[in-house]
């Protein structure tokens, strides 16, 4: 049976959905929050750059792909984009779903695995990935995926922790694995959730290997942003063809 990684840990490819599932089963509720904590409050700004170079237009087609709490569609909504959010895990997306109504944003939420989207292909302009892609067990499969339901001349946007800046990882490895645990205990009432934050960024490609993995799946004209001294980046590629 072939494994793969859980944080750290070496588990069953099988397993690996699962776990993650269990993961944002216990910290939907207070996931908002935690990112406001977590970051400082810079996640807003993170996702609002993504949102930037995205270039989205009034009546362009959008796929957020692992909503989460819906923020990236919010923000195309309300560039006139007509959006369509997408999780795997029901509690994240029923979330998604509610904010986006809370704020006048309504929206197709569809409850599907990255990895076999059930969706036409070509049937996009834009699709996003905030936060998502390395919780993905085939992380290949599912960039493929994306590239299929994008147009031609289309983008794919993927927004992720990525490697920090060297000088800066000692500091950054110490308020991963000893305050984020600790913030996650008082604040979801789970350290172990945030723990598998802290390892599952550490085992993410690096920039310029993602990077090549979005041109493996098509994609052209791929580059990246760094942000917070790459301890996030803004991936882009174009679907040309």
């Amino acid at each position: 049976m072939t494994d793969t990684h859980f944080g750290f840990e070496r588990v069953a490819e099988a397993e690996k959905a699962k776990r993650v599932e269990e993961v944002f089963d216990q910290v939907a509720q207070r996931y908002d929050l935690m990112n406001d904590l977590m970051s400082f409050g810079l996640h807003r700004l993170w996702k609002a750059f993504a949102v930037s170079v995205a270039r989205v237009r009034a009546g362009e087609r959008v796929l957020d792909v692992a909503s989460g709490s819906a923020d990236l569609a919010r923000a195309f909504a309300a560039r006139g984009a007509e959006v369509c959010i997408s999780d795997i895990n029901g509690p994240m997306l029923a979330r998604g779903r509610d904010r986006m109504a809370d704020a006048g944003r309504l929206a197709p939420a569809v409850q599907c695995d990255a990895e076999r989207l059930p969706f036409r292909s070509a049937s996009f302009d834009c699709v996003s990935v905030g936060f998502g892609l390395r919780n993905m067990t085939h992380k290949d499969a599912a960039l493929a995926e994306m590239t299929r339901v994008l147009k031609p001349g289309g983008r794919l946007l993927v927004l992720e922790f990525s490697q920090v800046w060297k000088p800066l990882q000692k500091p950054y490895d110490l308020y991963s694995f000893r305050v984020l645990p600790w913030l996650g205990e008082r604040v979801a009432g789970d350290a172990a959730a945030y723990r598998y934050l802290a390892e599952s960024i550490r085992m993410h490609p690096d920039q310029p290997a993602l990077a090549a993995m979005l041109e493996h799946a098509g994609l052209e004209r791929v580059e990246y942003f760094n942000l917070a001294a790459g301890a996030v980046a803004v991936h882009r590629g174009f679907k040309l063809l």
